[in-house]
């Protein structure tokens, strides 16, 4: 008998071939997904299973075992506004258990989430309080907070908190979950993670790529509210919050929303800018103002964190893919009193997130000599090279945690009001875009304007 049902909304998008699909054939394989599940497959296109099945080979890239994962999925055609609709997928549903744990993925633009949220209460589908029924949506949770906060409403009117899962897929990024680890489980740096010791902290998420099939979306966000709302901000929370009281999903989100609600930005700052060709590519306006990089820095008001500079930068169409995390440590004037003639250079601990993963922790050593000489050196830990057949993907670890009702990973919704709280000002505000060919031209900007900002960004 069938136990467990991942019905997917949106089955026949970027999402469900670029992350769902490798997603759930790795949980198959490691035999996370068993016989006593379904995966009911959504969209509003009319074809068969096998129809479908050849339409995701040609859309997902990676090599996947299609003769384990075609036996687990029912493929249904449904329109999202029609009850009607609601009331067969529930019979699907009831045909296989009725008593059946139900997962509902939305794989979907959010102006689909009110819609497809009130048509699974209306038709009974999905019942507030039903510990075996859960709904989750994808990033952005709306197009300003505003909606937002629409969405939401919406959400709690129909089901409660426990149910409700909203995904930042970065969260589950392994070495982000090993940020947490590596601050709280090593004295070397838990003791020396504050103001007296730390001079600034550069947060970077750059991408090769360009909007792609992405435009008409992306033209009505942009990298402030695709990227810093989110990713970044999320980023920041994770590296700065204070230890929590409890290793629980509760207390750690508590102090995330703590840190995130004591964000500022210096205006003065920013930096907007947007590609060479940008006006171009498919579903953009021709006079769309919209940000595909921003640059900026942020304090936190927090006796801990005073005065420490926090850099965040992401774009699209940089120089190259990277998603690091560095944090720069202070030079202490009496570290330089036996080096009279040495740069001493300040230590910094390098948390790599993307495309490598990893730590690395910049430190001064002696040259090898008769000379007191010193150079830079770094010890490195690769994270990958620990296991055989690389680290789960994001999507692999968030997927198994919503089907065991583990939220740990998912945002909490004060997480993302506190979030847009900080960029509120800044969302409407009219833009100085500098039109870049390559990220040089940025850089040199940023480098000029922010003296103390590392280098190597």
């Amino acid at each position: 008998m069938i136990e467990r049902i991942i019905t997917i909304f949106g089955s026949t998008g970027n999402l469900m071939y670029k992350k769902l699909f490798p997603a759930l054939d790795a949980l198959i394989k490691k035999k996370c997904i068993d016989q006593k599940t379904k995966i009911f497959c959504i969209a509003r296109k009319d074809c068969t299973l096998v129809d479908y099945v050849e339409d995701a080979k040609k859309g997902v890239k990676e090599n996947l075992d299609w003769d384990s994962i075609i036996p687990f999925l029912t493929y249904i055609k449904m329109d999202v506004f029609d009850i009607d609709d609601y009331h067969m997928l529930k019979n699907r549903i009831n045909r296989e258990n009725k008593h059946a744990d139900v997962m509902f993925y939305l794989a979907v633009p959010p102006v689909l989430f009110k819609p497809i949220a009130v048509g699974l209460s209306q038709s009974g589908i999905m019942k507030k309080n039903d510990e075996h029924r859960r709904i989750l949506f994808e990033k952005p949770f709306g197009l300003n907070f505003k909606d937002a906060n629409d969405i939401n409403q919406t959400l709690q009117k129909l089901f409660v908190e426990n149910q409700i899962y909203r995904i930042d897929h970065y969260l589950g990024k392994e070495m982000l979950q090993n940020i947490f680890i590596m601050r709280f489980s090593n004295s070397m740096f838990k003791n020396n993670w504050r103001k007296d010791y730390i001079k600034s902290i550069t947060i970077l998420v750059k991408e090769e790529e360009t909007v792609m099939t992405r435009g008409s979306y992306y033209d009505h966000v942009g990298a402030l509210k695709d990227m810093i709302q989110s990713h970044l901000l999320q980023m920041v929370a994770l590296t700065t919050m204070a230890y929590p009281k409890k290793n629980q999903s509760q207390a750690i989100k508590d102090e995330k929303v703590n840190i995130l609600k004591k964000i500022e930005i210096d205006e003065s700052s920013i930096l907007f800018g947007q590609y060479e060709g940008y006006l171009n590519e498919s579903g953009i306006d021709q006079l769309s103002k919209t940000e595909t990089f921003v640059f900026l820095k942020a304090y936190i008001n927090d006796e801990k964190w005073q005065g420490v500079p926090i850099y965040l930068l992401t774009g699209k169409k940089l120089n190259e893919k990277r998603s690091e995390i560095i944090v720069e440590f202070e030079s202490k004037e009496d570290i330089q009193i036996g080096w009279r003639y040495e740069n001493v250079i300040n230590n910094q601990l390098i948390i790599k997130i993307a495309p490598e993963e990893g730590v690395t922790l910049k430190v001064n050593v002696k040259s090898p000599g008769l000379e007191n000489h010193i150079h830079l050196s770094e010890l490195t830990y690769c994270h990958a090279c620990q296991t055989t057949g690389g680290t789960p993907e994001a999507y692999e670890k968030l997927l198994l945690d919503f089907m065991h009702k583990d939220n740990t990973l998912y945002t909490r919704w004060d997480e993302i009001v506190a979030s847009w709280q900080v960029i509120s000002k800044l969302k409407d505000k009219p833009k100085k875009l500098v039109i870049y060919k390559s990220f040089e031209t940025l850089k040199k900007i940023i480098l000029t304007k922010e003296k103390d900002i590392i280098k190597d960004i």
